[in-house]
C-alpha cells in the first residue's frame, strides 16, 4: 500500500483545491488576467506616466481596482454551471497566447489585426510558432486550467444564486463607478491621448477585436457592386501589345532602400537600371496586407476605404477587364485577399518546384517562371500582377536564397527576443537585396521583348518595424503606426517603345517622383497608363498624367460608372 499522505501536505491541498463560488472565482480570474496576462498594458502604462509621483500611484491604484472589477463584473456574467471551466480554460489558454505575442513582438489587437491573424497562411503562422510560445501556454494558461479543473465548484439553487450574482453584481458596478467619479478627468484624458493603451488590455482586447471582425463578416450577405462598366481602352499607336508588370511587395521598407539613401548597398542591380524611376515619399493605406492589398486595388481612398465594402465591390482588375485588358495574378504570398477572385489567378506559394522551393515555401523568382514564354505569345494588352512574399517576417532568413545572405550575422529563428537588433536587420536587409535582384531580373526579362511595349511598376504593401520602440513586426492601427510601417518603396520603369507609344517623358518623371504619393494614386495610375478611359479616373491622382503627352492621356468618358 502507498505509505498515506502527511497531514501537512493533506492541509495544503485542501487549501489549494477548497470548493470555491463563482463570485470569489470570478474575482481570482479576474486578478490573475489583471496581472500576469497584462504585463505590457502596465509597463507601456508606466512609461507614460514616469516619473511617477503620489498622484500617479494613486491612479494606478484607481486602475488597477478599476481593470479589475470590470473583469470581474465580465466574468459574473459569464460564469454559470456545466459552462464555467471549458469557458475559463479556453479564455486561459487564448490570453496567454495573445499575452505572449503582445510582449514579444509588441503588437497592439484589434479587429484588422483578427482579420490579418485568420487570413494568414500555414507557412506564416508556423514561423510564429515555437517551444517558447508553448512554454508561455502551458505555464500562463495551462496551470491556472489544471487547478481550475481540480477545484469543486458549488453553484447554489436557481433563485439563491441570481440573487448573490446580482449583490456582486451592483458591488462591481459601484466599484466602477465611484473609481470613475474619483479619477475621471484623469481616466478621460489618458485614454484619449493613448487610445492604443485599450488595445493592449487583454482579454478584452481579442474578445472585442473578434467580435467585431465577426459581425462585419456575418452579416448580410451583398450583391457585387458593378464600377468602371464604361471602361474603354485606346490602342496604342505602334499595334504592339501593352504589358504593365504589377509588382506587389511584402513588408519591404522605403527607408532600407539604398535608392533612398540607405547606407547599405541592398538595391545594387536596381541602381544599374538606365531609366529607373525612384518614388522616395510613397506611403501606404494600411498596416497590414489583408487590408493594404485590397485598398491598393480600390477605387476608394484610404480615408473611406472599408475592408468589407471591398468584398462586395469591383476593383482595379476589373475595370481593367471591362476594359478588355488581359488581367491575371500570380502569388507566392498568403493569397490575394479577394482582390482577383474574378480574374486568371495562379497560386505558387504551395509549389513544390525544387528551383525555386524547399521547406514548404518558395523563393520570389518563381514569380518569373515561364514570363519569357508568356511576352513571346503576348496578343493583346495585358496586365500581370506578381505578389511577393517580399521581407515578410519574423523569419526573414527564409525569404531569399542562401547566395543573398550577404549581411551579417543574420537571425536565423522567428523567435526575434532571441536575436539581437543587428542580426534582424540584416535578415531583412538581406531580403532586400534579394527583392533588387528578382526586379532587376524581371526588368531584363521584359527588356529582352522588344516585340512588347512593357513596363513594370513595384509598389509594396506596407513596412515592418524592426526593434525600434521594442515594436517588431507591422499591423500596428494605423493612426498610432510609426512611419517605418506605412513608409513603403516605389519604383517605375518603362520601355522605350512603352515612353514612345504614351509619349511619356523621362525627365519629367524623375522630377516628380520626388512628390508626395500614396497607395491612393495606384488606381488612377495603372488606369491611365493602360490608356483606360472611365468616368472613375481622377487625372489629378495619376501619378504619370502630367509627363504623358497630352494625345496620350486617359481622359474621363462622358458616362458614368
Amino acid at each position: 500500500m502507498p505509505a498515506p499522505k502527511p497531514v501537512a501536505e493533506k492541509t495544503r491541498m485542501k487549501l489549494l483545491f477548497r470548493p470555491l463560488r463563482a463570485e470569489w472565482l470570478a474575482l481570482l480570474m479576474a486578478l490573475l488576467f489583471v496581472t500576469l496576462f497584462n504585463l505590457p498594458f502596465w509597463r507601456h502604462l508606466l512609461q507614460i506616466m514616469a516619473p511617477l509621483d503620489g498622484q500617479d500611484v494613486r491612479m494606478l491604484l484607481l486602475a488597477f481596482v478599476f481593470v479589475t472589477a470590470c473583469f470581474t463584473l465580465l466574468l459574473l456574467l459569464l460564469l454559470w454551471p456545466k459552462i464555467t471551466k471549458p469557458l475559463l480554460t479556453l479564455l486561459l489558454l487564448l490570453t496567454a497566447a495573445v499575452s505572449y505575442f503582445m510582449n514579444q513582438y509588441g503588437v497592439l489587437i484589434d479587429s484588422d489585426m483578427v482579420r490579418n491573424a485568420l487570413q494568414t497562411d500555414v507557412a506564416e503562422a508556423g514561423d510564429l510558432l515555437s517551444w517558447r510560445l508553448l512554454l508561455t501556454v502551458l505555464l500562463l494558461g495551462g496551470l491556472p486550467s489544471w487547478w481550475l479543473w481540480r477545484t469543486p465548484l458549488h453553484f447554489r439553487a436557481a433563485l439563491p444564486e441570481l440573487g448573490v450574482r446580482a449583490l456582486a453584481l451592483l458591488l462591481s458596478g459601484a466599484v466602477l463607478l465611484l473609481v470613475a467619479l474619483g479619477a475621471y478627468q484623469d481616466f478621460a484624458s489618458l485614454f484619449r491621448n493613448h487610445r492604443e493603451l485599450r488595445l493592449e488590455l487583454t482579454p478584452s482586447n481579442y474578445l472585442q477585436a473578434t467580435s467585431s471582425y465577426l459581425r462585419k463578416v456575418n452579416a448580410t450577405p451583398q450583391p457585387l457592386l458593378r464600377i468602371g462598366g464604361d471602361a474603354r481602352r485606346d490602342a496604342a499607336a505602334s499595334g504592339k501589345p501593352r504589358l504593365l508588370v504589377l509588382v506587389v511587395g511584402e513588408t519591404a521598407r522605403a527607408d532600407h532602400f539604398s535608392l533612398n539613401g540607405y547606407p547599405r548597398p541592398t538595391n545594387p542591380q536596381l541602381a544599374k537600371v538606365a531609366g529607373l524611376v525612384n518614388f522616395p515619399d510613397v506611403w501606404s493605406c494600411g498596416t497590414e496586407t489583408a487590408i493594404s492589398v485590397p485598398c491598393m486595388f480600390s477605387s476608394r481612398p484610404r480615408d473611406s476605404f472599408d475592408a468589407e465594402e471591398a468584398r462586395h465591390r469591383e476593383n482595379l482588375l476589373d475595370v481593367l477587364a471591362h476594359a478588355g485588358v488581359q488581367v491575371s495574378w500570380r502569388d507566392n504570398n498568403s493569397g490575394c485577399k479577394e482582390v482577383c477572385k474574378r480574374v486568371a489567378s495562379s497560386m505558387l506559394y504551395d509549389s513544390n518546384d525544387p528551383r525555386f522551393c524547399s521547406g514548404g515555401e518558395c523563393h520570389d523568382a518563381i514569380l518569373l517562371d515561364s514570363l519569357a514564354a508568356r511576352l513571346q505569345n503576348l496578343r493583346g494588352d495585358s496586365v500581370l500582377v506578381l505578389h511577393q512574399k517580399g521581407s515578410h517576417g519574423p523569419a526573414y532568413y527564409k525569404r531569399y536564397p542562401a547566395a543573398f545572405g550577404r549581411f551579417g550575422p543574420v537571425c536565423e529563428t522567428g523567435e526575434l527576443q532571441k536575436c539581437s537588433r543587428e542580426q534582424i536587420v540584416n535578415a531583412f536587409d538581406n531580403t532586400i537585396l534579394y527583392t533588387d535582384q528578382v526586379l532587376a531580373q524581371l526588368i531584363a526579362t521584359l527588356q529582352a521583348a522588344p516585340q512588347v511595349a512593357s513596363s513594370m511598376v513595384y509598389l509594396s504593401d506596407h513596412g515592418e518595424s524592426l526593434g525600434e520602440n521594442n515594436l517588431y513586426l507591422h499591423a500596428t492601427p494605423y493612426l498610432i503606426a510609426p512611419d517605418a510601417q506605412k513608409h513603403v518603396p516605389m519604383l517605375a520603369w518603362f520601355s522605350p517603345q512603352w515612353q514612345q507609344d504614351s509619349g511619356l517623358d523621362q525627365a519629367c518623371l524623375q522630377a516628380a517622383s520626388q512628390q508626395r504619393y500614396s497607395h491612393d494614386n495606384l488606381f488612377h495610375s495603372v488606369l491611365g497608363l493602360m490608356a483606360v478611359r472611365t468616368a472613375l479616373y481622377q487625372p489629378a491622382l495619376d501619378i504619370f498624367a502630367a509627363c504623358r503627352a497630352p494625345r496620350a492621356a486617359a481622359a474621363p468618358a462622358t458616362q458614368g460608372a
